[in-house]
């Protein structure tokens, strides 16, 4: 669910029209709902509030500090990968505490820096790192929580660049090491190993591959208490799943919880979750300018000033973006965008030329087929690919829906193309919460 809907056939975000937005900002632009946010993190704190779990927002997926900081008066932690997301987080009043530090190449910088901010835990990667961490813990003479990333060999079912719970990722270790790593490193002094940690993949769309590689994580840890090692904490990840498209069969937060909740019911573990994508994923939209219309053969090409440096999911995962006009005739709203908060939905792909097939609720007479392309100079530079659209033409206004999670923060300056602006709307009011880069911050830290 979220609070981009339709009113008399303009897009508005929360109480604000997006279009208002743009004409004042500009283009590209990523836009955000504060009250999207709020909601989705309610929803996952009310659906596991049985296990009162420590929720740490993911910040890779979606990384502004306006964004964090509503979260933050959630009630929210924050899941971090680098130093500089751990400085974000603490910018945005995250309580050190509540902040986990994951990432198979932490440096010793990145180390200090969390051991200096006493932060929650260090979720540790390998033998290698458990050892550095040792070493500078002893150095800095402190004492500091540390949590296992294991790999319980589940298949997520997501794409291959996004799954990480296999025997063969790169991240954590297998079930067998883990017992082992133990034995070796479970009494250590200065880095108490009291956790686990384990983060499958994303998106994962059904609460099977959760249940699988939780029910081997607990056999582990009763394991490990046989052999006189008690784990205090259970940190079972993110990766729950958002609603891209309407072919998507994703769970709401309460069913993974009703899924998790009966594993982990009366085991005393203290409980931490990572959500990222559910949160922000549908939260937040890159508004974008038609250039130019184009037709070569058969096709024919909406050209836009959004490209792949601005979101690279399409390219990058072949990720489908619902896209649609900010404005629009009444016939051409989506039954779901009709001011009914309700899951995304978005069309069929439409296949062969000529056809354009719609599913929900919107007459196929009148639509065009198109490719959405980008100016950047790459043949994979496309946000969408034989897409259904309602008629465009120069100038219009684009929504790209589901931008929230793994957008603006996967940007880049390629082509050297100045990253857009971010605004977050809270009811009727707005503000840029990120200023559009100019020509001179392309060059800022060059030397002459």
């Amino acid at each position: 669910m979220d609070h981009f809907v339709y009113h008399d056939g303009r897009l508005m975000c929360e109480d604000v029209a997006v279009e208002n937005i743009a004409a004042k900002v500009g283009t590209p632009l990523y836009l955000y709902s504060a009250n999207t946010l709020r909601s989705h993190y309610r929803r996952i704190a009310e659906a596991f509030a049985e296990l009162n779990p420590t929720i740490c927002f993911s910040v890779k997926s979606c990384q502004n500090l306006s964004v964090c900081r509503v979260l933050q008066a959630e009630g929210s932690g924050f899941d971090v990968v680098s130093g500089g997301e751990l400085f974000r987080a603490l910018q945005a009043g995250g309580e050190p505490e509540k902040i986990v530090f994951a990432g198979v190449g932490k440096s010793d910088a990145e180390i200090m820096q969390a051991m200096t901010s006493r932060i929650g835990y260090f979720n540790v990667e390998s033998e290698a790192e458990m050892e550095n961490l040792i070493r500078l813990a002893r150095q800095q003479g402190q004492v500091v929580r540390a949590a296992l990333r294991v790999n319980p060999d589940v298949d997520p079912r997501t794409h291959r660049y996004t799954s990480t719970g296999k025997k063969e990722s790169k991240f954590g270790v297998d079930l067998e090491r883990a017992r082992r790593f133990f034995d070796t490193y479970g009494r250590t002094d200065a880095v108490r190993l009291c956790g686990i940690h384990l983060h499958i993949g994303s998106p994962v769309n059904s609460v099977e591959p959760y249940v699988a590689a939780l029910t081997r994580t607990l056999e582990l840890i009763d394991q490990l208490a046989t052999a006189g090692f008690r784990v205090e904490m259970v940190d079972i990840g993110g990766g729950f799943g958002a609603y891209y498209d309407n072919d998507q069969q994703v769970p709401v937060a309460a069913e993974y919880a009703r899924a998790i909740i009966p594993l982990l019911r009366g085991r005393g573990l203290q409980v931490v979750l990572e959500p990222g994508r559910s949160i922000s994923a549908n939260a937040g939209i890159l508004l974008t300018r038609v250039q130019y219309l184009k037709q070569s053969g058969e096709k024919q090409f909406v050209i836009i000033d959004a490209a792949m440096n601005d979101l690279i999911r399409p390219a990058l995962y072949e990720a489908y973006h619902h896209i649609w006009p900010a404005k629009v005739e009444e016939h051409f709203i989506p039954n779901h965008r009709r001011g009914l908060l309700s899951h995304s939905a978005a069309p069929a792909e439409a296949s062969g030329a000529g056809k354009c097939q719609t599913d929900f609720g919107v007459p196929a007479e009148g639509m065009i087929l198109a490719d959405v392309v980008g100016p950047v100079c790459e043949s994979g530079d496309f946000l969408a690919k034989g897409r259904a659209l309602p008629p465009v033409q120069a100038g219009d206004l684009l929504a790209v829906f589901t931008a929230g999670a793994y957008g603006f923060v996967m940007s880049s300056n390629y082509n050297s193309r100045p990253r857009a602006a971010e605004v977050l709307v809270d009811g009727s009011m707005w503000r840029v919460v990120r200023r559009r880069e100019s020509y001179a911050d392309l060059i800022r830290g060059e030397v002459d």
